[in-house]
């Protein structure tokens, strides 16, 4: 099979890699129907994190069963499948509290950006839908695997409430998945921090009641403009960067909540957090905690996340992917084998 990997900042390849097999009982082996870039793939596209030798990289899918360990029984050969960005058993102790992305016998990929994927864990991770969806639903269903959970988890770690009034740092995939979700759990005020027209049209069209485009202080003072000078009972941080976090913390009201899901790249006053009450609570998102919550909102078309696709590419070429989402020429981009 082929599949992507990369090499070093700005070094991705496509090029043949081993047929994955099934190795555990609980394994299964999925064709891919679809892959994507994630935001935080760039990070070692860029250079931020390390690459020490040539890695296979992603983590996004959506797949055809192909093929099934002896001790796998909820799904079967021909399923259509969606699972989180890492693997879960989804029954140890850790998955029982829903925090399935800590799995104590969770994991990685051995990237996804391929045309088949090993799947550890595959009770536990896959989900099965009923029958073969729509070719249209597919995007959606793969914006379940990471973006739209990661920005609900945003929303649930920031306990957005009916009439809340949010803001959003960040525009990227997650930045509007979490928008969406807010406006699902009963925001009252949705405010997209974007300064990019095409991502705030998105945004728009997922329920965003407000643009700021503004950013440090003046983007501050644009929030306060629009909250009685207190600022939002919420901010959801989609982004990571130490720039980001402080820009959550400085727009959040005292004694509101930030839900923090951006890969962290820098840190956070806690001072200035003590003295404004403020809270944070986030992570890395359990996706298998809300998958079939939100697979069940995506095949009903009450959502569609897979709006956050604006640009689709044959998986071979990858590397164009890669540097259509570094230039931002693209939101995401989803690939197809």
């Amino acid at each position: 099979m082929f599949g992507a990997v990369i090499y070093g900042a700005g070094d991705v390849r496509f090029e043949e890699r081993t047929d994955p097999t099934i190795i555990e009982p609980t394994d299964a082996v999925i064709r891919t129907v679809a892959t994507c870039v994630c935001g935080s793939d760039l990070w070692r596209y860029r250079g931020i994190a390390p690459v020490n030798k040539p890695t296979p990289i992603g983590h996004e899918y959506v797949g055809i069963v192909e093929e099934v360990g002896d001790a796998v029984k909820n799904v079967k050969v021909g399923d259509f499948v969606v699972g989180g960005f890492t693997y879960s058993d989804n029954t140890c102790p850790v998955c029982r509290k829903g925090a399935t992305a800590n799995c104590q016998h969770g994991g990685g990929y051995d990237g996804c950006q391929a045309e088949k994927i090993r799947i550890p864990q595959a009770d536990g991770t896959l989900v099965a839908t009923p029958g073969m969806p729509d070719d249209d639903l597919v995007p959606s269903l793969l914006a379940l695997s990471d973006v739209a959970c990661t920005g609900w988890h945003a929303a649930v770690s920031g306990h957005v409430q009916p009439g809340d009034t949010v803001a959003v740092v960040g525009d990227g995939a997650v930045g509007l998945s979490a928008i969406l979700a807010s406006v699902q759990l009963g925001a009252g005020r949705v405010i997209a921090m974007s300064r990019h027209a095409d991502r705030q049209k998105i945004a728009r069209a997922f329920g965003a009641t407000d643009i700021v485009e503004e950013r440090g202080e003046e983007g501050m003072k644009k929030i306060q403009e629009l909250t009685e000078g207190i600022g939002a009972d919420v901010v959801l941080e989609c982004v990571g960067t130490e720039g980001a976090r402080q820009q959550a913390v400085d727009c959040l009201r005292p004694g509101g909540m930030i839900g923090v899901v951006g890969v962290p790249h820098g840190g956070i006053d806690i001072e200035q957090m003590f003295w404004g009450n403020k809270g944070i609570q986030g992570g890395v998102a359990p996706v298998r905690a809300y998958l079939e919550q939100l697979l069940q909102l995506v095949l009903e078309r009450k959502i569609e996340p897979g709006k956050v696709f604006d640009l689709e590419l044959p998986l071979s070429q990858v590397a164009d992917a890669y540097k259509a989402m570094d230039e931002r020429t693209a939101t995401k981009v989803l690939l197809k084998p």
